[in-house]
């Protein structure tokens, strides 16, 4: 029954995205950012309905109460496809970080690409924390929430990856608060899976603070992730 059901769920998913993509394209170049990333926002908020209509999975947000108002960096663990779009909805305006081969995808990357998001080469990691630090300080300064995945990679559901110090370091060197986010959405969605599992993908958003130093920044975060997974 969950083959069938996230079949279904993937020819909605991905058709709707084309389709939600291909309006982005025709929209996009004919109104500002900020109205562009309201438009492209409704996709994700119907993937994850849709989510919940075909394959019995819902999404339980706490800790809404600690989003600042202000732009700020947002870190979270990253342990599949579902925190990739769904944040988009979730926050914002919201600037993401992806490899740049994705904005080469037809429709969906160039409605991406019109995003602003920072889009980075993962082969050369050294020239991509630079170009990280420096087009995230400009989106943070234009007003826009930084969202980085600080693990680099995703992570099984249940395990936490070591977080790496550059997410902190952008929010300190802006003087901007950090906003830690903490999922189970491998319990659901596991990575590179077909098949999805009937449950709650559960989104924990902590305490945003200012960071003195980055390196214990990160230990911190993990921490904190860590007892919220596995409590």
């Amino acid at each position: 029954m969950n083959i069938l059901r996230s079949t279904v769920f993937y020819l909605g998913y991905l058709t709707s995205g084309v389709l939600a993509s291909l309006i982005a394209c025709l929209i996009g170049p004919f109104i500002g950012l900020n109205k562009r990333l309201k438009l492209f926002s409704l996709w994700p908020k119907f993937a994850n309905w849709f989510l919940h209509l075909t394959c019995g999975i819902k999404v339980e947000v706490i800790g809404k109460e600690n989003l600042p108002d202000e732009p700020c960096v947002i870190v979270s663990n990253h342990q599949g496809q579902w925190e990739t779009y769904s944040m988009q909805y979730l926050f914002h305006p919201l600037c993401t970080l992806l490899k740049k081969e994705l904005l080469y995808i037809p429709l969906w990357g160039w409605a991406m690409k019109m995003l602003n998001p920072i889009a980075i080469d993962r082969s050369k990691p050294k020239e991509a924390i630079i170009q990280t630090l420096e087009e995230g300080s400009n989106r943070l300064q234009s007003g826009m929430y930084v969202l980085l995945f600080p693990e680099g990679t995703r992570v099984k559901a249940g395990r936490v990856g070591k977080y790496a110090r550059s997410s902190f370091e952008l929010a300190k060197r802006n003087n901007v608060k950090v906003l830690p986010l903490c999922h189970n959405s491998g319990k659901c969605w596991p990575a590179h899976k077909f098949v999805k599992k009937p449950g709650t993908i559960t989104l924990k958003i902590g305490e945003p603070f200012f960071v003195k130093d980055s390196k214990e920044s990160a230990s911190k975060v993990m921490k904190w992730v860590e007892n919220n997974l596995n409590p």
